[in-house]
């Protein structure tokens, strides 16, 4: 049922409009209450999420077990800084650096920060164990890749819209080309490169995903030349793709892990950079940190967030729904002009529109699929990025997958 745009919705995005920073551009819906896989509109529509708050709600909407560890910590003690020790962040640290196989964790805030984090620690590791020469380490990037919006984020970019008009940029970046392995060993020849930050799949990009024994070889070339390579998993991680964390379809073990998103499962600001002690030692005290990073409150939902993922096997469930998600589509798309291609893996997937990037067509499909009751977002304009929360049954990923089948099938160009 085609929702009611009323005075109600128009005020909510007015008030947006009128005394917001203008840069988003939002679908214009209005969003009040979430549950599990759903949420619900002003004007009491219902719709399935399928974008997750860009993966940061894995474990669906409110689950109860983390917001009830929001509400018992939230009473109890919420922020200490790291001026003084707190009985909660010993025990968060033990337990991440043991469910993931690091030595050490050092807690931030936001995906960015875990991003500039990743990159402080390869600099500084660089210095102080690789030999490298002050001032001259670099860092390569892949091309269109995306992990965040500060100076160091967009200076490493290769899109216009993030990186246009905030010059001067960061110097010791370099861009080689997604999923090629030549062009990255090309790279590592310089003896100053110190890492490669890389995302496992380029989710922001569209969803690409490299080819199968692309992770594995750029993480042997990295160690043949004793560069570290960062896997920036703020939105592969925490079961997204299928495995608690994406490099471990290829047996990667990343030198520098990133996490962020749905490691507090949508419910706080929570991010973490995962090192082995050679390269987390190298950063000594009042080097790095941040007032809230390592709070209390953030780091009891984290925990919470990370046992709901494990106990309820959310990374098998997106293994094999995801699949059943791309059958299905790969299927209908044979017998459908608008869709060029269905990539991905587990429940983070893309369908590509047969359409220019400056079409508006996907936006419009996006609108039809939110009047039958199903939310998500356009990326690059021709391509529709689809992630539910991990927490989606069969029956409901199969319901879905037929809003999105009669949404393409009745859509008039």
């Amino acid at each position: 049922m085609k929702p009611k745009i009323s005075s109600k919705t128009d005020r909510y995005i007015n008030d947006e409009l009128q005394y917001g920073a203008h840069n988003y551009h939002p679908l214009p819906v209005v969003l009040n209450r979430g549950e599990g896989i759903y949420v619900w509109d002003v004007e009491g529509n219902k719709y399935v999420d399928f974008l997750s708050a860009y993966s940061a709600v894995n474990q669906g909407h409110c689950h109860p077990k983390i917001v009830k560890a929001l509400k018992e910590q939230s009473s109890i003690l919420t922020l200490t800084s790291r001026a003084f020790h707190n009985n909660i962040l010993g025990t968060y640290e033990k337990y991440v650096t043991s469910l993931f196989g690091y030595d050490k964790i050092l807690p931030m805030n936001t995906g960015v920060e875990g991003g500039e984090t990743a990159i402080k620690l390869c600099r500084k590791w660089a210095y102080k164990i690789k030999g490298v020469q002050e001032n001259k380490a670099k860092i390569i990037f892949a091309e269109n890749n995306f992990w965040g919006r500060t100076l160091a984020a967009v200076s490493s970019s290769t899109d216009p819209s993030a990186f246009n008009d905030y010059g001067p940029y960061l110097p010791g970046f370099d861009i080689v080309r997604y999923n090629d392995l030549k062009d990255l060993e090309k790279s590592l020849e310089d003896p100053n490169v110190a890492g490669f930050m890389v995302e496992p799949i380029q989710g922001e990009a569209g969803v690409i995903v490299p080819d199968e024994g692309y992770l594995e070889k750029a993480y042997k070339l990295c160690k043949s030349k004793n560069v570290l390579f960062i896997a920036d998993e703020v939105q592969t991680g925490i079961s997204r793709t299928g495995k608690l964390f994406c490099c471990q379809h290829e047996n990667v073990k990343p030198d520098i892990l990133i996490l962020g998103k749905a490691l507090s499962g949508g419910v706080f600001p929570v991010s973490a950079v995962l090192a082995d002690d050679e390269i987390m030692m190298t950063i000594k005290p009042g080097e790095h940190g941040s007032t809230f990073g390592g709070n209390p409150l953030g780091c009891k939902v984290a925990m919470a967030a990370l046992e709901v993922a494990v106990e309820e096997n959310l990374a098998e469930n997106s293994k094999r729904l995801g699949k059943i998600f791309r059958e299905k589509l790969s299927h209908f798309a044979k017998k459908n002009k608008l869709i060029k291609l269905v990539r991905g893996k587990g429940l983070l997937n893309a369908i590509v529109i047969n359409d220019s990037e400056h079409s508006p067509t996907a936006w419009n499909i996006c609108l039809k699929l939110r009047d039958k009751g199903l939310l998500a977002k356009p990326t690059h304009g021709n391509i529709i990025r689809f992630a539910p929360p991990l927490v989606i049954n069969e029956t409901q990923l199969l319901s879905s997958v037929q809003i999105i089948m009669n949404t393409f099938r009745d859509f008039k160009t």
